[in-house]
């Protein structure tokens, strides 16, 4: 059996194409919800973080610190499997969206905050003087400052995070990775795997892409 029967078999791309199609799908689904709620999260836990009360901010840091040394392997499996003995079940769709928001959040909050800290202190104390509500300044003045600092490297995080739902199949969720593995396992041919290695590179690469792009708009901006 030459390289291209084993690893580029047309007969076993066709079979199970529909299988990693589904694949692709269920994993723009989950890299959506994750990129989503993380990045809502993670600036509201780095507002608390800069501006709550201490026992908060603390709150806050501990939150993030733990968040981003947790290995994502380690905290899906928690979430999944340790979970339901204290009473509380989620199926794996739900499992890999929680556990890598938790950990997009807590990236994403590191990143604005270090943006919103490069932002002069005299916009605040501006906005003070003329007297806006302490929401409006932050909504209005501060978080789009911040923004145009943070946009290169949460872009960045989310690439990074979208390839990490490859592992969401630790706990039997039906992404693109799990299907390829199903695919090979039922056809006895890698053809699956390369194909769904093909299938992220479609997908990501523009995203590559992007990153450096807003790298090099926003430094020049």
């Amino acid at each position: 059996m030459d390289f291209v029967e084993t690893f580029l078999n047309w007969e076993v791309f066709q079979r199970t194409f529909p299988m990693l199609w589904k694949g692709v799908w269920n994993t723009l689904a989950l890299a959506g919800v994750i990129l989503t709620l993380g990045a809502v999260w993670g600036v509201i836990v780095c507002l608390i973080r800069l501006y709550a009360p201490k026992p908060f901010r603390v709150l806050a840091i501990i939150y993030i610190d733990l968040f981003r040394a947790i290995p994502i392997l380690v905290l899906l499996v928690l979430v999944y499997f340790a979970l339901p003995f204290i009473g509380i079940r989620l199926n794996s769709f739900t499992a890999a969206a929680l556990a890598l928001s938790l950990v997009f959040s807590s990236f994403t909050a590191e990143v604005f905050r270090a943006g919103i800290q490069a932002i002069p202190k005299g916009q605040l104390e501006a906005a003070e003087a003329l007297g806006l509500p302490f929401r409006v300044t932050i909504w209005k003045v501060i978080l789009p400052q911040a923004l145009r600092i943070a946009i290169p490297p949460h872009t960045s995080n989310s690439v990074a995070i979208a390839k990490d739902t490859s592992l969401a199949s630790v706990v039997a969720m039906p992404d693109l990775l799990k299907q390829a593995t199903d695919a090979q396992a039922l056809t006895a041919n890698p053809t699956p795997l390369i194909v769904a290695a093909i299938m992220y590179l479609i997908v990501l690469l523009p995203a590559v892409r992007l990153v450096s792009y807003l790298e090099r708009r926003f430094s020049n901006a």
